[in-house]
């Protein structure tokens, strides 16, 4: 039968035997099926735009309801880039794959949300879907807040649909090919987004489920600390193991956390308000979710401080020790490893650095410090360059940046030296390189 088949292939070379073509056609067919069903997957409708909604249509309780969750939510870090002009959009976020710019959601009917209603909002929410169908990137976390309830989007929509009108286009995101095709997160969101209420607790305690709900829902803690995958998405398994975030390392929240004192209820809700003794205060991305918490009820920042305590584990008797006597190897130890290190630290450090918490916002010593002790060294350096400011009209905590005091050799002769005085971590493997790749990142003149 093989040299009949054979023979008619030589007579014929164009012919093909008939699975072949069965197969073929087969293909074809699922090829064209399966790309209709993403198509319809993909494929959302747009809901009708509405009026604006007047101010007068919300009740005045609702509307500084949607404040407060706004401000818990930090909706204005990313939606904001000119603070006279908040919610106006154009903030660029950088991530792995490119930069997206934050939307305008301010009520303006051309560029902003001004026609969308509460439907739309909802969905835009939910299920990461605009008023015109279009996929939004999920750096705008929606994957939290899929899980708030119908009253507190009600109010966060009262909130924006209140808010001066400004017409502000966003720039569009700058992202390489595939990236940059939004149907595509049809995928994603199949793969990641699971739209329903956030699943029920272990205690039922009010204050921890409290604290849970504002934590994994609406201030959506575990986008910036928890890791994430090739695609983007976070790692459900490593939730709260800790992340990076805008060039920040953001440390874990769970029990692997490397802080050389360990974190308490308390020492946690003092951080989140402001300031704590034994940890200091916020910087970089931290700092504006210290600055919306502030605006919160303090029975509400207890709850988050309740809830991540919880995660965290309560520290073992041998930490809390260490809590009294956080590491400081003896100096000329140190010194002897680092002496240029040192000798920059006694110049530029030491005044207020060695007064053992007795200049204002300073900890007792460096050594409380959970990023000098952490995996990667870019939080450090990027406080030595740029410095510590509290917010305008704010006392806070102050420290001058040395982008343009010390060079990049000397960044890291002081940080090597801060590693080995005050923690047992090994060190920093490519700390000069670290310094000059956050050093070229810094804004010029």
């Amino acid at each position: 039968m093989w040299r009949r088949l054979a023979s008619r292939r030589e007579r014929d070379p164009g012919r093909r035997s008939p699975w072949w073509g069965r197969l073929t056609a087969g293909l074809g067919l699922l090829a064209v099926a399966g790309g209709a069903a993403f198509g319809a997957l993909a494929w959302q409708p747009a809901i009708a735009p509405v009026p604006t909604p007047e101010r007068a249509s919300f009740q005045p309780d609702l509307i500084r309801k949607g404040a407060a969750l706004a401000s818990a939510g930090f909706c204005s870090t990313c939606h904001t880039t000119d603070e006279t002009k908040p919610f106006a959009g154009g903030y660029p976020l950088k991530t792995p794959f490119g930069t997206i710019y934050g939307t305008n959601i301010t009520p303006d009917r051309d560029t902003g949300i001004g026609t969308w209603s509460l439907a739309a909002f909802r969905r835009s929410m939910r299920a990461g879907i605009d008023r015109a169908g279009s996929h939004l990137y999920p750096a705008f976390p929606y994957t939290h807040f899929t899980h708030l309830t119908d009253a507190d989007l009600e109010a966060l929509y009262a909130y924006l649909m209140t808010r001066d009108a400004v017409r502000a286009e966003a720039p569009e995101p700058d992202l390489p090919f595939p990236y940059s095709i939004r149907p595509l997160l049809a995928g994603w969101n199949l793969l990641f987004l699971r739209v329903s209420p956030l699943p029920a607790g272990d205690g039922g305690e009010p204050e921890l489920e409290r604290g849970r709900y504002l934590s994994e829902a609406l201030s959506h803690c575990s986008a910036c600390h928890a890791p994430r995958n090739a695609l983007g998405a976070e790692r459900a398994e490593l939730h709260f193991a800790g992340g990076l975030a805008e060039g920040w390392w953001s440390p874990p929240l769970d029990r692997s956390s490397p802080a050389p004192v360990p974190w308490t209820q308390e020492s946690l809700f003092n951080y989140l308000r402001s300031w704590d003794s034994a940890h200091g205060g916020a910087a970089g991305p931290m700092k504006p979710v210290v600055a919306g918490l502030g605006r919160l009820p303090e029975a509400d920042v207890r709850a988050i401080a309740r809830y991540v305590a919880a995660t965290m584990g309560l520290p073992a008797p041998e930490q809390s020790a260490q809590a009294e006597t956080p590491k400081d190897s003896a100096p000329a130890r140190a010194e002897e490893i680092h002496r240029r290190g040192a000798g920059i630290y006694r110049g530029a450090c030491a005044s207020c650095h060695e007064s053992g918490g007795r200049v204002p916002f300073t900890v007792a010593s460096l050594g409380q410090h959970t990023t000098l002790a952490g995996p990667v060294p870019d939080n450090v350096i990027r406080v030595v360059l740029e410095g510590v400011h509290p917010p305008e009209g704010e006392v806070g905590a102050i420290m001058p940046g040395y982008a343009g005091v010390l060079d990049a050799d000397q960044i890291a002769d002081l940080l090597a030296y801060l590693r080995v005085r005050f923690t047992d971590a090994p060190a920093w493997p490519a700390l000069r390189d670290d310094v000059r790749r956050i050093a070229a990142e810094q804004p010029k003149g």
